[in-house]
C-alpha cells in the first residue's frame, strides 16, 4: 500500500526541516518564504507546491552540507524531482528538476544576475556548471516548464530572509490532496 505525500511530507520537515544550508534560513524557513513569494505573484497551485519543495533534495541527502565543503554536487534538485515523482506529475517535478539549471541560465542571460546570488549559490554555481553557454540557455529555454523554473529560482534566490512571515507548512500541505497523483 502507498503511502500517501502529506504525510511522508510532514515527516521530512519534520526530521529535516531544522537543517541550515548555508545560508541564514532553516530549510523549512525558506520553503515557506519560496512558496509565500510564489503565492505572492498569483503562481498557479503546482507552481506554489514547487516552490515549497524545490529543496527536498537537500533534506533527503545524506549530508548535502558536507558534500558542498568537499567541492561535490548533492544534485538535489534531481533528488528531489524523483522523490516527489511518486505523487506528483511534471507541473510540480520539472520546475523542481529545473531550477538549478534555471540558475546557470539566468547567470548567462542577465549580467547582473549573479551579483544578487548569495555567496553559497555563487559557490553551488561552480559545482553545477556555472554559467550556461549560449547553446545551452537556448536548449534551456524550449524546454517544458522552463519559464516556471526561472520563475521558481527567482523565488529561491530572495527566499532567505529570517523571521520572514509566511504561511504555515499545513496551509501548503492543502494542495497537496489536489495535485498528487497517488
Amino acid at each position: 500500500m502507498q503511502v500517501t505525500a502529506v504525510p511522508d511530507l510532514l515527516d521530512l520537515f519534520s526530521s529535516k526541516g531544522a537543517m541550515q544550508y548555508g545560508e541564514d534560513v532553516t530549510q523549512l524557513q525558506h520553503a515557506l518564504q519560496c512558496g509565500a513569494l510564489a503565492l505572492a505573484e498569483g503562481a498557479c497551485d503546482a507552481l506554489v507546491l514547487a516552490a515549497v519543495l524545490h529543496d527536498v533534495g537537500h533534506m533527503l541527502h545524506r549530508d548535502a552540507a558536507a558534500a558542498v565543503e568537499q567541492g561535490d554536487d548533492d544534485r538535489h534538485e534531481v533528488l528531489g524531482a524523483k522523490w516527489l515523482s511518486r505523487w506528483f506529475g511534471p507541473e510540480v517535478t520539472d520546475p523542481i528538476r529545473l531550477h538549478v539549471q534555471a540558475k546557470r541560465f539566468l547567470c548567462a542571460r542577465d549580467p547582473q544576475y549573479h551579483d544578487r546570488l548569495s555567496a553559497l549559490s555563487r559557490r553551488t554555481l561552480q559545482l553545477q556548471g556555472g554559467p550556461m553557454a549560449d547553446d545551452e540557455a537556448l536548449a534551456f529555454e524550449r524546454l517544458p516548464f522552463a519559464l516556471d523554473a526561472v520563475a521558481l529560482r527567482q523565488w529561491d534566490d530572495i527566499g532567505k530572509v529570517q523571521d520572514a512571515s509566511s504561511p504555515a507548512l499545513s496551509d501548503f500541505m492543502l494542495l497537496v490532496p489536489r495535485l498528487s497523483q497517488a
